[in-house]
């Protein structure tokens, strides 16, 4: 695995974050230790039974008031504890919504010499994502990491002193080629697959596959706002997590690659994480993708309806040519270090240059 740079010590790290297994920012506290950085993590929400009991009132809050999450564990409180106790070269706060401007305030007079970092893989700068308390401390951070190209612009707006584009990773222990038995592609795949939540212009594209006689099998949450669902349409109504997810991706000929416009995304996770198992993707065609992979060679992309369709039609007739993109596409994951590692290194580099 890879180390710190040599030139750099190991930096002490207060990371706070939804540190649920299966999610990418429990990821990305792993291989910032497995970078050799010495971490200590503090829970952003309750333990998942809670935090699945508080998620409808959350909601309703953030719809009625426009306020957003509460701070149910008390992580202020936590956070200026830790940094009484223990000095620590960063504070990282991974999408902090409920950290309270008056805490960086104190954080920042009981250790100066902390810098303040925060990361988001969603798009910051629109109101969905956001939460008060964000907007009040976005201007206290010293560096801001963001997965959104657009999100440098948006967020310098909103008042962030630094804000630097980090593109999307995956992880290498659970984004992998695994070895699928008839009993994981019956439970998980099948030809044509999508991973990911209900949107209206996803659905209508994979109605259309359906009725040219095209099988789709979906996993992720809120499809039941599909109300008429053709029957090549196969809805699994919940999400796959860890290995799960990994043999979901594994299982299917083809995993559609559709971006969430809501969040206005020219690239998403499942961009990275798909070429990383080795498995084939077709996608939407964006200037971030075609940066990312060689159309034709790494990975597949399309504009329209028609040329989805033309393409999902000619792949799942060829799979020798699946098969060589797969494996093109898995090897330039590894070759332009796109893990969580690699992306992570650049990033504290940044960091580091400007604690300097």
């Amino acid at each position: 695995m890879s180390t710190t740079l040599a030139t750099d010590p190991p930096l002490r790290i207060l990371y706070v974050g939804q540190l649920d297994a299966g999610g990418t920012c429990l990821q990305r506290f792993n291989a910032l230790r497995e970078l050799g950085h010495h971490l200590e993590g503090i829970e952003l929400f309750p333990p998942d039974m809670l935090r699945a009991n508080s998620r409808l009132w959350q909601r309703a809050r953030r719809k009625l008031f426009g306020i957003g999450p509460t701070d149910l564990c008390n992580v202020n409180g936590q956070i200026l504890d830790a940094m009484r106790l223990r000095s620590f070269d960063l504070l990282w706060l991974d999408k902090a919504l409920t950290i309270r401007r008056s805490t960086f305030e104190n954080v920042k007079q009981i250790s100066p010499g902390t810098t303040i970092v925060g990361y988001s893989p969603d798009d910051m700068g629109s109101w969905p994502y956001q939460s008060r308390d964000f907007l009040r401390h976005l201007p206290l951070y010293d560096i801001y990491f963001t997965t959104k190209s657009y999100g440098v612009r948006d967020l310098q707006a909103l008042g962030c002193p630094r804000v630097v584009f980090v593109p999307n990773a995956f992880d290498p222990a659970v984004h992998r080629p695994i070895p699928l038995t008839p009993e994981d592609r019956e439970q998980f795949g099948g030809p044509v697959g999508f991973i990911g939540d209900y949107e209206a212009e996803r659905a209508n594209m994979m109605t259309m596959l359906a009725e040219n006689g095209i099988s789709i099998r979906i996993w992720g949450p809120n499809w039941n706002r599909l109300k008429t669902v053709h029957p090549n349409i196969r809805i699994e109504g919940k999400s796959v997590w860890s290995d799960d997810y990994a043999k979901a991706i594994c299982s299917f000929d083809i995993n559609l690659g559709f971006l969430r416009k809501m969040g206005r995304d020219r690239q998403t996770t499942r961009s990275i994480e798909i070429p990383a198992c080795g498995a084939f993707m077709l996608a939407e065609r964006t200037e971030e993708h075609l940066g990312l992979f060689r159309e034709g060679i790494e990975a597949e992309f399309f504009d329209s309806a028609e040329e989805l369709l033309k393409k999902v039609k000619y792949f799942l007739a060829n799979s020798a040519a699946r098969q060589t993109i797969a494996a093109a596409g898995r090897q330039r994951c590894l070759d332009s270090r796109y893990s969580n590692h690699g992306r992570l290194r650049t990033a504290i580099q940044e960091v580091v240059h400007l604690r300097k």
